[in-house]
């Protein structure tokens, strides 16, 4: 465990969680779900609002550590704040209460966490905007506030349990059952999902499986739920990459299948499809790259120009006859 840091311990002891007597006048956020895989020990968060950039100030997770949800009329702090005591080895439930005891706008806040040992703490404030409460599970809280009507949180807490998947499916699961019960009495404009492995390495960029925000759409929910899937082919490509570089072209292969399964050329203009074709060609696999590198050249003819653009940067052999093959037979 880190130790906390003096700044923090300042701020927990003697400032209240909002430095000013002025109270937010108006809510961020409607629904959102915390939740933990016990399988993985993947944590995450998952939410959608009409507000605009939800994911700015809902969702805060660490790997190794825990998941925040900070909504209503939201404030941020408890995100950080909250990361911070659970990885000194505070479970979910005395970190939200030790906070909510500093914040003099407890009554219209709502906020959720859960903790690397899937403990879960869940507050929905007396003046949250109605219908407001929340349902809290195994390793899981769903809370939600202005909706159209009060069966939203339950709702959602059924479709978590009942669905399959790993943690971000059934995240996703959650939030179309909310938009099932009415959602927001607003409507929707944003929505955002972060999952973090359940152990840290240390490299951020490794421990964060999803970090996507959908900033403004008119279907918040169901563009997240395409981003995820984009996500899932990148992961695919990046994991594919790495057995190559490794020497393991079978497993690179079976990655980029699975890759390429997952979004189809034209979700990625050929950028998938020319990148695995790069890594056949580095591999000395010819043969198999040329219908890969043909792939991405029929989503996009400047694909040619570039793979000429790869020797000077050490991605492809400097051979121009070589080349010049593989430009002849994208063309084919």
């Amino acid at each position: 465990m880190r130790r906390c840091s003096l700044l923090i311990v300042v701020l927990l002891l003697a400032v209240p969680v909002i430095a000013s007597d002025v109270m937010p006048r108006r809510p961020v956020a409607t629904y959102s779900i915390v939740a933990r895989d016990p399988e993985t020990g993947q944590m995450g968060v998952a939410v959608q609002s009409h507000w605009f950039s939800v994911g700015q100030l809902v969702p805060w997770a660490e790997a190794g550590v825990g998941a925040v949800a900070t909504q209503s009329f939201v404030e941020p702090s408890y995100g950080p704040l909250g990361l911070e005591l659970m990885s000194n080895g505070k479970g979910a439930d005395a970190v939200l209460a030790g906070l909510l005891t500093m914040d003099p706008g407890e009554a219209v806040r709502q906020v959720a966490m859960v903790d690397v040992q899937g403990r879960t703490a869940v507050h929905t404030g007396s003046r949250c905007i109605a219908a407001a409460g929340h349902v809290v599970g195994e390793g899981y809280s769903c809370q939600a506030n202005m909706m159209e009507q009060g069966t939203v949180w339950e709702a959602m807490a059924r479709a978590y349990e009942l669905s399959e998947g790993d943690l971000a499916a059934r995240m996703l699961a959650a939030l179309a059952a909310a938009e099932a019960e009415g959602g927001d009495i607003r409507g929707r404009q944003s929505a955002a999902i972060v999952v973090v492995a359940g152990e840290g390495t240390g490299q951020v960029w490794r421990d964060r499986l999803f970090d996507l925000r959908v900033e403004d759409h008119p279907d918040p929910v169901g563009e997240l739920t395409r981003l995820v899937g984009l996500q899932r082919a990148y992961n695919a490509l990046n994991a594919g990459d790495e057995f190559v570089a490794a020497g393991a072209v079978e497993d690179g292969l079976a990655a980029y299948r699975d890759a390429l399964a997952l979004a189809p050329d034209e979700a990625t203009n050929g950028e998938a499809a020319f990148w695995v074709g790069v890594s056949l060609v580095d591999a000395g696999r010819i043969d198999e790259a040329a219908p890969f590198l043909r792939r991405a050249y029929r989503q996009d003819e400047r694909w040619a120009e570039l793979i000429g653009r790869l020797p000077a940067s050490g991605l492809l052999p400097d051979d121009p006859a070589l080349i010049d093959e593989l430009v002849e037979r994208m063309r084919r």
